[in-house]
């Protein structure tokens, strides 16, 4: 009788451990668990810089990528639609989310899916934090496309209030947004109870993470507060101070994200058209954060420099 309990444990074990497979992918994604480069700004200006997407998407995966959204309406009894953009005026010419974005990214998800493999799922994490706009429009359509491309994408099922995390179901796409009124109603209030939550918002520091809300977004000012044009050099209260954020949003169950960590020339900036105030000057000064964010744990780093990002993981060994 003894071994036939014994036995009964080891075959519900391994069945739990078939399912947690099936589940969260062989390596975990969970707050704290890995870290990413995210391909920050990963979208045209007004038709300029229009191969941002494809050098994102040579770099290695699992990487980020994040978005701006608008909602554009041409001429007069123009439906509108949901483009890719960060401010207007628009010109008709910018691609929408779905053709830039979910199109753009389908042979990549369907090889995944095909191999079967889960170890670096989600492959992409789509960021769409910043929906520039107050008009439910945009925000019925990205629910339209997460209906569309819904095999894509990780989901958890909601719950009850109050509604704690329940656990993810893995899969190549895991997409982030915010948690303003609009993304609320549209994302989490509209699904229904035992429903599949497919897009996730962000949270705060003084608050646990819920079924919902999983991510907590800071600006490296947060870190550094003379911001990256005029930091001055890494040490150990910057570095406390780093920790302590991390430390928090782990604790509380959240991913978190900080923006946007590049180092480069002037020359560089104007030529691909990045901020100049999320510029340290120098790859050597922002090589420093990066590892700093790494060996911190930051979930999710943005940089403009996505490529070098990732030449830098690799050179420097950090990724186990």
């Amino acid at each position: 009788m003894k071994h036939n309990n014994i036995a009964i444990i080891l075959s519900l074990l391994a069945i739990e451990v078939l399912v947690a497979s099936h589940v969260y992918g062989e390596n975990s994604f969970l707050p704290g668990e890995r870290v990413l480069f995210e391909a920050h700004n990963c979208y045209p200006y007004h038709g300029l810089w229009r191969n941002r997407i494809d050098v994102a998407l040579a770099a290695s995966f699992p990487l980020g990528i994040e978005l701006d959204l608008m909602w554009h309406e041409g001429e007069e009894n123009d439906a509108g639609r949901l483009v890719v953009a960060h401010n207007g005026p628009l010109t008709d010419q910018e691609p929408t989310l779905e053709a830039y974005f979910f199109e753009r990214v389908r042979s990549y998800v369907e090889q995944a899916l095909a191999s079967g493999d889960t170890t670096d799922w989600p492959l992409i994490t789509l960021n769409i934090n910043d929906i520039r706009s107050n008009r439910p429009e945009p925000f019925e359509e990205i629910q339209r496309h997460t209906e569309t491309y819904k095999d894509w994408q990780c989901t958890a099922t909601k719950g009850a209030a109050p509604d704690p995390p329940a656990p993810l179901t893995v899969r190549p796409v895991l997409v982030l947004s915010n948690s303003r009124n609009l993304a609320v109603q549209h994302f989490y209030d509209a699904v229904p109870e035992g429903g599949a939550l497919r897009v996730f918002g962000s949270g705060s520091a003084d608050r646990d993470a819920d079924n919902f809300r999983r991510w907590i977004n800071y600006g490296w000012g947060a870190v550094e507060p003379e911001g990256q044009r005029y930091a001055t050099a890494w040490n150990t209260e910057k570095e406390e101070r780093l920790h302590a954020l991390v430390q928090n949003a782990h604790d509380r169950g959240y991913w978190i994200r900080f923006f946007s960590l590049n180092g480069h020339g002037p020359i560089v900036g104007l030529r691909l058209g990045l901020n100049p105030f999320y510029n340290f000057g120098s790859l050597d000064a922002v090589q420093i954060r990066w590892r700093a964010a790494y060996e911190a744990g930051v979930d999710f780093i943005a940089t403009d420099q996505i490529a070098q990002a990732q030449q830098f993981e690799r050179a420097a060994e950090l990724r186990d």
